[in-house]
């Protein structure tokens, strides 16, 4: 490598190095051969020093690469991070508990999460940021609306697919439910109540792997929205048992934004005679 000149030794050299590259799928190596060889010749580093700078850049591609599609399975519909998250704005909420709990020690741990309070305070926000935490961490990770998994489940039942279905939504180390109370959920004669298909996710994890819900909602107020009280109850003894709550006690960020619109486009803002959007 010492050398200012190829020769016809190094060219052959070169051509099966880049066959061993293409062979064991190191394509961003073998794009960049030639300016590791550059590199090389110029600075005459160690060998060992020229093996860490080919191997971490791979190494950190492939890690990137694995990263963008756990964040794609996990189905999150936008991303977000604790660093965007508006701590002042939301002066309620502690904001060294919420980071603490970005650590994921009770993902670790197998343990719940479960955050309430109106809509617009910032539930969403949060959950999303941990499921983004938690697919950097290489976890596996799923994100849904709490309506849109009991849709999934009640299909299986149709299709005769429930078993299956039922066993990925409970496979992810760290699932999140959110908008518990939000949307309309089936209600159908002849098939379990939304409570009941809940109760099968929450009591299959329970204590295996954890799940985060939020909900805008009164806890009180689950079994009339999920159409059965009894296993609401049972629901939410599962969560009370190893479950951080967390209660957001704030106003509505939406709103907050809605009056700044209106303020600098001049005009009267009428957010605080519709009704909130979770």
């Amino acid at each position: 490598m010492g050398r200012d000149r190829e020769g016809p030794d190094d060219r052959d050299v070169i051509a099966r190095l880049r066959r061993s590259l293409e062979v064991l799928g190191l394509t961003h190596t073998s794009s960049r051969l030639d300016e590791y060889l550059a590199w090389a010749t110029r600075e005459q580093p160690p060998p060992s020093a020229l093996l860490v700078r080919v191997f971490e850049e791979q190494a950190s591609l492939r890690l990137e690469r694995r990263i963008e599609r756990r964040i794609e399975r996990a189905g999150l519909p936008s991303l977000k991070t604790l660093e965007a998250f508006d701590w002042d704005f939301q002066t309620g909420l502690h904001r060294g508990t919420m980071q603490e709990l970005g650590a994921l020690h009770w993902v670790d741990r197998a343990e719940d999460l479960l955050l309430t309070g109106k809509s617009g305070t910032g539930k969403s926000h949060l959950l999303m940021a941990y499921a983004m935490r938690a697919c950097q961490r290489g976890l596996s990770t799923r994100y849904a609306r709490c309506v849109d998994l009991l849709e999934d489940l009640h299909a299986g039942l149709a299709d005769g697919t429930y078993p299956q279905r039922l066993k990925a939504w409970c496979a992810p180390s760290l699932l999140i439910i959110d908008d518990v109370g939000l949307g309309q959920v089936r209600s159908r004669e002849g098939e379990p109540t939304a409570a009941h298909t809940l109760y099968n996710v929450i009591d299959r994890r329970h204590t295996r792997s954890s799940t985060a819900l939020s909900s805008n909602i009164k806890l009180s107020a689950w079994g009339k929205y999920l159409g059965d009280s009894a296993l609401a109850v049972a629901i939410l003894d599962r969560l009370a048992m190893r479950a951080v709550r967390v209660d957001i006690d704030g106003p509505s960020y939406r709103q907050h934004v809605a009056h700044e619109r209106a303020r600098t486009q001049g005009v009267a803002s009428t957010a605080d005679d519709q009704d909130p959007i979770a």
